[in-house]
């Protein structure tokens, strides 16, 4: 990524902010994008104010995700890869859920993702670049209690594989990345049945893949012009077992989330 302008939406924090210092890291001109560009300073302090741009912006307004891309071509000249990281997720039944819930999620997620991808794409096109996605495994399986996560998660799917095959003549690169689950702070600030905020991770964070190591395979898989990746062994099973039996794999992942700490199943 040595001198490539590229552009990281909910970069304050768990992959986000690991996605940002790991371009860095690797040569990239970044561009930050945060709702809180105070928590942006903590970690771009000592950086060069040449290599990289930070921007408020709240992905789930068309005119921030506007700005946004305008802002990055107007210090850099070009953008050269575009990774939608921004989101949220939930936990709670659908029976019990307040339907706002999912819209908020689709907002974040799939909408934030179609509004950065529509305005960065002639960019992207000019310098034969890199769309990518953070998506997840429930892009692939529908994980119960996630309702509007895994939704969102289908969604950017369809709508990122539409763009690849759009222009698969044109040099675009387009990478769906599915990490599993992951520690960072995406699962303490999940939406409950009513909107507020989850609070505690009823997951042990000490045994999920570190988001540095999420960081660190997506932008290799960004240099390599991969398609996809999916992260974590328990996410390459739940994917490569999906599809040759899905029955089965409902249980397996109805019991699973049955097993979390206040599963709504209970």
């Amino acid at each position: 990524m040595l001198n490539k302008v590229s552009i990281i939406t909910g970069a304050s924090s768990g992959i986000g902010r690991a996605l940002a210092i790991e371009a860095h890291n690797r040569g990239a001109k970044v561009v930050l994008a945060a709702r809180r560009t105070g928590l942006l300073e903590e970690f771009t302090s000592s950086w060069n104010t040449s290599d990289f741009l930070t921007v408020q912006a709240d992905v789930t307004h068309e005119d921030d995700c506007r700005r946004l891309i305008e802002a990055a071509v107007q210090k850099f000249g070009r953008i050269d890869v575009l990774i939608n990281n921004a989101g949220i997720s939930m936990r709670a039944l659908f029976e019990d859920l307040d339907v706002d819930v999912i819209r908020r999620i689709m907002d974040t997620n799939f909408w934030g993702t179609v509004y950065c991808s529509k305005f960065a794409l002639p960019y992207l096109l000019k310098t034969k670049g890199s769309l990518a996605g953070v998506s997840s495994v429930a892009g692939y399986k529908g994980l119960p209690g996630r309702t509007g996560y895994s939704a969102s998660k289908f969604a950017m799917h369809g709508l990122l594989e539409v763009i690849r095959i759009e222009n698969m003549k044109k040099g675009l690169h387009v990478l769906i990345a599915c990490p599993g689950f992951t520690a960072s702070n995406i699962r303490n600030v999940a939406l409950s049945k009513d909107g507020s905020s989850q609070g505690e991770t009823p997951l042990d964070e000490s045994k999920l893949m570190p988001a540095e190591t999420v960081a660190s395979h997506i932008c290799d898989a960004i240099e390599k012009r991969r398609d996809r990746i999916v992260l974590t062994t328990m996410g390459k099973l739940t994917v490569l077992l999906n599809k040759f039996f899905p029955k089965f794999m409902d249980g397996m992942v109805y019991n699973h989330m049955a097993k979390e700490p206040d599963s709504p199943f209970k």
